[in-house]
């Protein structure tokens, strides 16, 4: 039954679709109509609107740490349980048909949580990829990539299959932008 509640209320947290709630409410448009229809930060910000878009970011990480966090120091056993069940909640959220975002903020607050330098690796590697290419979606790929490749690199196996697990899901979510990053049609991100 714990495990069961711990699932349901995860999912539930990770399926808040904050950047369809905040374009709705304050720009009075629907975000599936906007760009690539994401509902996610970096779509977002294609409304013009930064602030909107910053604050789906932080919204979108925060929906993450607050169960993860709760069950590492709660329920450790289930912390990869939660953190998975989040993550697909942002996804495929009950609440817009199962058409959700592509997990990269939802994913960087479940790195956080779990171990704060993940983050700050994911982070960095975001950045600098960012600063070379432009490209947000690149940018995310190799981010993602970088934490299973930092634990094999530290012979820490316990962890890698999880986290190499992630990437192939933030790489599932991405296979849009791959094709176009493949055939040079790709949009660039404005940031700021």
């Amino acid at each position: 039954m714990e495990i069961l509640i711990i699932i349901v209320i995860s999912y539930l947290m990770g399926s808040i679709p904050f950047g369809f709630i905040l374009t709705k409410v304050f720009l009075k448009k629907n975000i599936r109509e906007i760009g690539s229809g994401n509902i996610g930060a970096t779509n977002v910000l294609r409304t013009g609107n930064k602030i909107i878009g910053y604050a789906t970011l932080t919204l979108d990480i925060l929906k993450a740490i607050t169960p993860v966090i709760y069950i590492k120091f709660n329920f450790p056993d289930f912390l990869y349980i939660a953190s998975l069940c989040t993550f697909l909640g942002h996804v495929f959220p009950i609440w817009l048909k199962f058409k959700g975002g592509k997990g990269v903020a939802t994913y960087l607050g479940i790195l956080c949580s779990i171990n704060i330098y993940f983050g700050l690796i994911f982070i960095t590697s975001w950045l600098i990829i960012f600063a070379i290419s432009r490209f947000s979606s690149l940018s995310s790929l190799v981010a993602s990539a970088s934490i299973p490749v930092y634990l094999l690199i530290l012979t820490d196996f316990n962890q890698v299959f999880f986290f190499t697990t992630m990437f192939i899901l933030i790489f599932f979510t991405h296979r849009e932008n791959i094709k176009r990053l493949k055939n040079k049609e790709e949009t660039k991100t404005k940031i700021y």
